[in-house]
């Protein structure tokens, strides 16, 4: 499988009497703007995806809603094991559910970083990859998702990923 894991985008600063609901903060309107850009540099690496999962959380919804629109990615699909919290074998037995050839994971941090650890790795204790908002990583894994079998391909800043928009 190939596994996408991407970052959510910029989103606004944690402030309990806007957002009382952490989950309801969304992107800000430069970080949506800049995902887009991303987004466009991403397709142009991976024009196709099967299926996108997301945490409902709205900054990463928001960011999934880009990869639709603007990677022609599909719909996302709402996740829990994608909220903060999970533990990666959560998100691994989702995934031995689809048997797809490629997914992408729209999450957080620090709960990518520690499902990256855990495919390649096997260890979730471990910060092996520092994922910037609206970064991608991009994993191949059996469909048995065996912790410590995952192979890196390639970790991208949001940075890289504009400046390979043709826009």
């Amino acid at each position: 499988m190939d596994l996408y894991l991407v970052r959510h985008g910029v989103a606004f600063d944690r402030n309990a009497e806007r957002w009382p609901d952490d989950r309801e903060r969304p992107l800000t309107a430069e970080g949506a703007e800049r995902f887009r850009s991303a987004a466009r540099g991403l397709r142009r690496l991976v024009p196709r995806v099967e299926l996108v999962l997301s945490s409902s959380f709205t900054r990463a919804w928001q960011t999934a809603t880009i990869l639709q629109h603007v990677a022609h990615w599909p719909p996302p699909i709402s996740c829990e094991a994608l909220e903060s919290g999970h533990a990666p074998e959560d998100i691994a037995e989702v995934l031995r559910r689809y048997q797809l050839a490629s997914v992408a994971l729209v999450g957080h941090e620090p709960d990518l970083h520690v499902l990256a650890a855990h495919l390649l790795a096997g260890e979730h204790g471990a910060p092996l990859l520092a994922f910037k908002k609206g970064g991608v990583a991009h994993i191949t894994i059996g469909k048995d998702m065996l912790p410590g079998t995952g192979e890196l391909q390639w970790l991208l800043t949001p940075k890289l990923l504009r400046a390979l928009n043709p826009a």
